[in-house]
């Protein structure tokens, strides 16, 4: 059965790569040398900007697409040996700019700015982007998986550049500094590509080059333009850079130990060597994650684990290589399995040290990449922790236009048993080989990936596999989508993020869309989706139905309705109250639906929030509730947001009712362009806690920070304390 799904599988992806289509790009600009450094001061006044034919062709992509942009654009390229030199002139066309924040790293949305994004290896699969808004406030990050999907969009990949800005009555412009030796290319290239676009708040539109589908996401690399070098690039000097660190701390915990305050101290760092314009050396000593921002919390109602993104420096470029295989919910490699063991005492993850790290990653030519990883971590002797060794190898190996194939193989390997002590008869290595075959059309019409991966741990099982497939087709008017995915019962992937074993899914979705010319309505779409798992033992354990109509008004609010019709059939028992109450008995099952309301305000307003209500049948009972996100823009320098959310559970007699909360105020200040302040207070009483998290972070130079994080948890009952650390963190970003 296994070997006729996958036939079945290749087949259906294979028949859409020979109809893959190259998309025609008519645009490109020339990128001219020059021998004149322009002062940064983010007005274009040098005479060099003058002598440059700019991008002034931005094409609207909200709230149409098939007309030139109301507020115009121009950008200017021009470059030496060392750097890239870009000016940027956005006119405008009405009275306030919208900038939030000072924050580096911003998000896009409700904001004025501007967004550059340069494909590099001219191979519409991955790239840099680099943004600035009208006050000079940068961010950047990387795009992987040919921006098909908003999962390969991020923004916590740090680089050094520069960039300034300057308000006129009529525009604002910007000017940016790009060194070469921040990015990956080909030694000799002639030609990198190209996307832009632009928020624009005045007019409340986006604008991007060149012109892109408003069904495609505003970031696809299917439709770059053309940077043309006048003469190829040379290679980079040397790309060696230090990021050594000290911190300091004091803790005290009262739920373990006489929670007497234990001080501390720690002394580390990172380098990174970029060996030649393509490849990237990341190397780690004693790497501490003090400073990392912490998670949200959640009410968590499910039967399984939630997946947290990774957010330390160390793991992101090229991350994708390492992260993207498998489907969300069944990953072979999860970053954060490394640095997290789980307490043999008590079975709760904690964190435990890493000795070292070592990470290459990057392109060998055009067509390769390749990334290699190794990690080790240190025993926990009283908790019952061996040291382990980490080892991932990734190889991705382009075909046609955007699609790739890629190999994988993790191992993970105990050191030492749990005193520290050499034991090379103890645990057994837990291994997992996979091979992903990935789908980007040239048009960007199709997308998706077939997957297998196979895990080897105590024994060889046929058991020991996972399978998926999930191919999208993209139109204008109708999103289409198949995914199935089959995991064995000991798929064991220790290092990766499974969230359940030995089951077979069927996922098919299907979403029609409208584009009114209304004066209020912009978008509307009706999208229906089936879910449904079988086990082998079973048979039909889950299946949900789902009906959702989507509103996208022009003011760029947003509303939905959803409809769930769902079946549950409890393999082991499960408390749905969340309280550890009567659980429901295991072999019983429930059929009940539920109705969800959503509404998302106008982000460009001061105060702006997003409502979600939901009611319905819960199992054998009733779940009712609310959550809200609102914020409050003091511009630039505060905002203070509010979360909120609400679940009332009401079970029928042995089992638990529950009334659930989850509040968590946040206040962000940016003092400057440098200095930043974050306070998360996060009450949660599904865990009986009180959390407490403020972050003051000082750039006092390129990449280089000072950071001062407080944490506290309380039992809210009493305000006694759980728990408290201060840390006090200095990093610098040395060019050697």
């Amino acid at each position: 059965m296994l070997r006729n799904i996958l036939l079945l599988s290749i087949c259906l992806l294979l028949s859409q790569v020979y109809a893959q289509q190259a998309v025609e790009q008519k645009k490109s600009a020339m990128v001219v040398t020059t021998a004149e450094v322009p002062v940064l001061d983010g007005i274009l006044d040098e005479d060099l900007w003058k002598r440059i034919d700019p991008i002034d062709d931005y094409w609207q992509y909200f709230p149409n697409d098939d007309k030139e942009a109301e507020a115009s654009t121009e950008i200017y390229f021009t470059y030496d040996e060392k750097n890239l030199y870009i000016g940027v002139r956005c006119h405008t066309i009405g009275d306030e700019l919208i900038v939030p924040s000072l924050r580096r790293d911003y998000r896009a949305g409700g904001s004025d700015n501007i967004t550059l994004i340069f494909d590099t290896f001219d191979d519409r699969t991955n790239a840099f982007y680099f943004g600035i808004n009208p006050l000079g406030v940068r961010r950047e990050g990387l795009i992987a998986g040919g921006g098909q999907e908003i999962e390969g969009f991020s923004g916590s990949w740090d680089n050094a550049w520069k960039g300034e800005a300057h308000i006129f009555e009529d525009r604002w412009e910007a000017e940016l500094i790009i060194p070469f030796k921040t990015l990956r290319f080909k030694e000799g290239s002639e030609k990198w590509g190209f996307l832009s676009y632009r928020f624009d708040m005045q007019q409340n539109e986006r604008s991007v080059w060149p012109s892109i589908p408003r069904n495609q996401w505003i970031f696809n690399l299917a439709f770059c333009g053309d940077l043309i070098w006048q003469k190829p690039l040379k290679k980079p000097g040397s790309n060696v850079v230090v990021i050594p660190y000290v911190a300091g701390n004091a803790a005290q915990d009262r739920e373990e130990g006489e929670g007497n305050l234990q001080p501390g101290w720690g002394l580390g760092g990172d380098a990174k060597l970029g060996l030649g314009p393509s490849l990237n050396l990341d190397l780690t000593f004693n790497p501490d994650f003090s400073q990392v921002e912490v998670d949200r919390q959640v009410t968590n109602l499910d039967r399984f684990e939630i997946f947290f993104p990774e957010r330390r420096q160390f793991f992101l470029e090229n991350a994708d290589l390492f992260a993207n295989f498998g489907s969300p919910s069944t990953r072979p490699f999860f970053s954060r399995r490394i640095g997290v063991a789980q307490d043999s005492s008590t079975g709760q993850n904690i964190q435990n040290p890493i000795w070292y790290g070592a990470r290459l990653s990057g392109k060998l030519n055009n067509n390769t990449r390749v990334g290699l990883l190794n990690m080790a971590t240190a025993a926990e002797g009283a908790k019952g922790i061996p040291s382990f060794n980490y080892t991932v190898a990734a190889l991705q190996q382009k075909v046609f236009k955007r699609s790739n194939i890629s190999f994988l193989f993790v191992n993970k390997d105990a050191l030492t048993d749990s005193t520290g002590e050499f034991d090379p008869g103890g645990l057994r290595p837990n291994r997992t080989f996979g091979v992903d075959y990935n789908l980007a059309s040239a048009d960007g019409i199709w997308g998706g990936k077939i997957f297998y991966h196979h895990n080897f741990s105590d024994t060889i099982s046929n058991q020991g596999f996972a399978h998926g497939v999930n191919l999208t087709h993209n139109v204008r008017r109708l999103r289409s989508t198949w995914a199935h995915e089959w995991v064995g019962q000991d798929f064991d992937a220790q290092v990766g993020f499974v969230r359940r074993t030995g089951f077979f899914q069927i996922r098919p979705r299907m979403e029609l869309l409208f584009f009114p010319a209304g004066k209020y309505l912009n978008q509307h779409s009706l999208a229906v989706e089936l879910r449904s798992i079988w086990t082998p033992e079973d048979g039909l354990t889950d299946r949900i139905l789902q009906g959702r109509y989507e509103f996208r008004f022009t003011n760029t609010a947003t509303a939905n309705i959803v409809y769930n019709n769902t079946f549950t059939y409890l393999f082991s028992s499960f408390d749905p109250s969340g309280t550890d109450g009567l659980p429901l008995p295991e072999e019983t099952a429930y059929n009940y639906q539920d109705i969800r309301l959503s509404y998302n305000t106008d982000r460009r307003k001061i105060l702006s929030a997003r409502f979600n209500v939901f009611g319905g049948e819960y199992f054998n009972g009733e779940r009712l509730g609310f959550s809200a996100n609102a914020n409050l823009r003091l511009q630039p320098y505060s905002i203070i947001g509010l979360q909120l959310n609400y679940n009332k559970i009401n079970l029928p007699d042995p089992y638990s009712d529950a009334d659930l909360w989850l509040v968590g105020p946040r206040i962000d200040l940016t003092f400057s362009k440098y200095v930043f302040l974050t306070t998360f207070i996060q009450y949660n009483n599904q865990i009986n806690n009180l959390n407490i998290n403020s972050r003051f972070q000082w750039r006092f130079a390129p990449v280089s920070d000072l950071f001062i994080v407080y944490t506290e948890n309380y039992l809210p009952t009493d305000f006694s304390v759980k728990n408290r650390s201060l840390i006090l963190k200095l990093t610098y970003w040395l060019n050697v």
